[in-house]
């Protein structure tokens, strides 16, 4: 009984020591087959990664899947990492890659990064919409209704707190077409949001 006892104490030892170890040393552990540390680094960005790709697809079930596939594949390329940027936008790179090829596949969302969705419901009054959903419901449905590339540039800056360079990295574009879509994301979403009735938020 002891020895379980000494064992079971060693093993929380060696998760709680992963768990104050950096993104970057979980993933040289992980390149080494450390299967704490990668239970960890899941822990710790999974719900990141699965909220970043369920704006993109829009579909539960496939954001679960993506989630999968993206520390799946963590774990098979950690060592490839090289440092450049931080952890959590190789993630989020990585996400975006699949997320886009689940949406290719699908063929269900038009990734025109120029064609804006239908934005204003006829059939909501300024008045229904603020009694069917609060204030941070409406703002997410608002985001919702973005195109895709002003979505994504959104999500990254606003929800994920990602800088200009950062967002750009992930996305694989030039920092002034980063500056430049959120120019035009923030112009869009105020007027959709003024379409809510939600003046404070489109000020």
């Amino acid at each position: 009984m002891s020895n379980v006892v000494a064992i079971n104490a060693a093993a929380n030892e060696h998760i709680a020591a992963a768990r104050q170890t950096s993104d970057e040393m979980l993933l040289g552990k992980i390149a080494k087959g450390d299967r704490t540390a990668m239970h960890v680094l899941y822990s710790r960005h999974s719900v990141r990664v699965y909220r970043f790709v369920l704006r993109m697809v829009r579909d539960t079930t496939v954001a679960e899947d993506l989630v999968s596939q993206v520390f799946l594949d963590v774990w098979r390329t950690a060592e490839q990492f090289e440092g450049r940027s931080q952890v959590s936008t190789w993630l989020l790179s990585i996400a975006r890659f699949k997320a886009l090829t689940a949406l290719r596949q699908r063929k269900h969302e038009d990734i025109d990064q120029d064609e804006v969705l239908d934005i204003v419901d006829e059939a909501d009054t300024p008045e229904a919409a603020l009694d069917r959903a609060t204030t941070s419901e409406i703002l997410r449905a608002c985001v919702a209704k973005l195109s895709p590339a002003h979505r994504e540039i959104i999500n990254l800056v606003y929800y994920h707190e990602k800088s200009v360079e950062e967002a750009g990295e992930i996305i694989g574009i030039p920092q002034s077409t980063v500056k430049t879509r959120m120019f035009y994301a923030r112009k869009q979403l105020a007027e959709l949001l003024r379409c809510a009735g939600v003046e404070s938020l489109a000020a």
